[in-house]
C-alpha cells in the first residue's frame, strides 16, 4: 500500500514498499508536457529533458552517467503530453546516489549555449527518424488533427522549425514556472527504509519554489477524416471515438469495452480482420485519457485495397458491441485478462513507481490496485454495452489515414 507525504516547501512524496523487491525505483515527475506549451515553444518540454542530462555545476554529463553506472544502476528520462519523468533504478543501498543524481540535475543543470546547440541537433534528427516510422505518424497525426486548436494535439517533440528557433531564455523561463514544488512529485517504489527515504527527500529536493499550479488547459474533440500521401508501402489507418475523462467513474466499463474490442489477439478486431479476413498484420484498439478528454482508439497497418473492407468490419465490431451484450464467457475472459496483467505489474518496482506517480500528478489521487481489480469485476455486461453506445454512437470520430505515395 502506498503512502504520501509533503515536504515542508509542497513537493509530494509519494512511496510504496515492496517487500520481494531487491531495487529501487525512483522518479521525479513534472508538470511540462506538450500539452502545457504554446505553440511557439511546442517542444521545449521535451527539449529541456535533454537537456538535463547535459551537466550540472559540479558533474559533466559523462560523470552524471558514471556516477549511476558505478553502482549498477539505471537512468533515464521521458516526455509525454502531459508530463516529463526522470527515473533510475538501483539497487536499495544506492538510494541516496539516485536521489542526489536527480536533484541535481533538476537544480542544477548548466544549459551552457554550445550543449544547447549540440542537443539540437540530436533532437532534429530524433523528429526526422520519427517519420520513418509510419504506425507513429498515423498514430500522432490523429491527434494532430482530432484535438487541433488546443495544445493536446501538439507533438512531442515538436516541429524541426520550431525546435531550430528555441532558445536558452525560453528554458530557463519554461522551467522557472514549471520545475517547481508545486508541479513535481517524487514516486518511490521497492526496497527502502521508510524514515531515510523521507530524510533524503527532505535533503535533496527542500528548496523553497513556487506553490503556484500550472493549470490544465482545455481541449475539445474534432470529429472528421484526413489523410496524407507518403512514400510507404503499406495503408496505416488510425481511428478515434471520443471517450471518457480521466477520473470518470465509467473508465472501468471502457477498459473492459476496449479489451474484448480489440486490446488481445483474442479481441473482435484481431480476429474478424485479421483472422478471419486477412486484411492486415497488425491491428489493435486503446484507450488514452486526460483531464479533458478522453479517446478510444484503433489502428491497422494494411494493403491500400484492404482499406474500405477492414474500415467496413471494424464498424461492424463497433456496432455489435452496441447493440447486443456481450457472453458471460467473454466478460469473464476479459476481466480475467486485465486483473491478471495489474497483478502481474505490481511485480515490477517501475510499473509501481510509474503508476502512483503518474496518477499523483496528474489526478492528485491514487487509485490502489485492488480498487481497480475490484471495480473491474463489478462491471456487467449491460455496463459494457451502455460504454460501447455512448463511444461508437457519438459523432465526433475521428479518422486519419496515411497512405503510399504512388510514383
Amino acid at each position: 500500500m502506498y503512502k504520501k507525504f509533503n515536504l515542508d516547501n509542497g513537493t509530494c512524496i509519494v512511496y510504496e514498499k515492496m517487500p520481494f523487491a531487491k531495487t529501487v525505483s525512483v522518479g521525479i515527475w513534472v508538470r511540462a508536457g506538450s500539452m502545457f506549451e504554446t505553440a511557439e515553444e511546442n517542444g521545449i518540454s521535451h527539449f529541456i529533458e535533454h537537456m538535463l542530462f547535459k551537466g550540472t555545476e559540479k558533474r559533466s554529463a559523462a560523470r552524471l552517467a558514471e556516477e549511476m553506472d558505478f553502482v549498477g544502476g539505471q537512468m533515464n528520462a521521458y516526455t509525454a503530453r502531459e508530463c516529463t519523468c526522470y527515473y533510475t533504478k538501483a539497487l536499495p543501498e544506492s538510494l541516496e546516489i539516485s536521489l542526489d543524481l536527480l536533484s541535481d540535475m533538476y537544480y542544477n543543470s548548466l544549459f551552457r549555449t554550445d550543449d544547447i546547440e549540440l542537443e539540437r541537433g540530436v533532437i532534429i534528427e530524433e523528429i526526422n527518424m520519427y517519420e520513418d516510422s509510419p504506425e507513429e505518424v498515423a498514430l500522432d497525426s490523429l491527434c494532430e488533427h482530432m484535438w487541433g486548436g488546443s495544445p493536446l494535439g501538439y507533438q512531442v517533440a515538436g516541429s524541426a522549425e520550431i525546435v531550430s528557433g528555441l532558445t536558452r531564455e525560453q528554458m530557463l523561463s519554461y522551467m522557472h514556472r514549471h520545475y517547481t514544488p508545486a508541479n513535481t512529485v517524487i514516486s518511490v517504489a521497492g526496497s527502502f527504509d521508510e524514515s531515510e527515504l523521507i530524510r533524503l527527500c527532505g535533503k535533496y529536493f527542500g528548496k523553497i519554489g513556487s506553490s503556484e499550479i500550472i493549470p490544465v488547459p482545455q481541449a475539445q474533440m474534432h470529429g472528421g477524416r484526413w489523410q496524407r500521401k507518403k512514400e510507404i508501402e503499406q495503408a496505416h489507418l488510425s481511428i478515434g471515438y471520443s471517450a471518457f475523462t480521466d477520473g470518470n467513474d465509467e473508465i472501468y466499463a471502457e477498459g473492459v469495452l476496449n479489451e474484448i474490442f480489440g486490446g488481445s489477439m483474442s479481441g473482435r478486431l484481431f480476429q474478424s480482420v485479421r483472422e478471419k479476413r486477412g486484411l492486415c498484420y497488425s491491428i489493435y484498439s486503446y484507450t488514452a485519457k486526460f483531464p479533458t478528454v478522453g479517446m478510444l482508439g484503433v489502428y491497422a497497418g494494411l494493403k491500400p485495397d484492404s482499406l474500405p473492407e477492414a474500415e467496413k468490419v471494424i464498424s461492424e465490431e463497433a456496432e455489435k458491441l452496441c447493440t447486443a451484450e456481450v457472453s458471460s464467457y467473454e466478460l469473464e475472459k476479459t476481466r480475467a485478462q486485465l486483473r491478471c496483467s495489474i497483478i502481474m505489474s505490481q511485480e515490477s518496482v517501475n510499473s509501481v513507481m510509474i503508476g502512483n506517480g503518474k496518477a499523483q500528478l496528474l489526478r492528485g489521487s491514487i487509485r490502489t490496485d485492488d480498487e481497480i481489480i475490484r471495480r473491474i469485476e463489478s462491471v456487467t455486461a449491460q455496463d459494457v454495452r451502455q460504454a460501447a453506445r455512448k463511444i461508437f454512437e457519438s459523432d465526433k470520430k475521428a479518422v486519419f489515414v496515411l497512405e503510399p505515395q504512388i510514383i
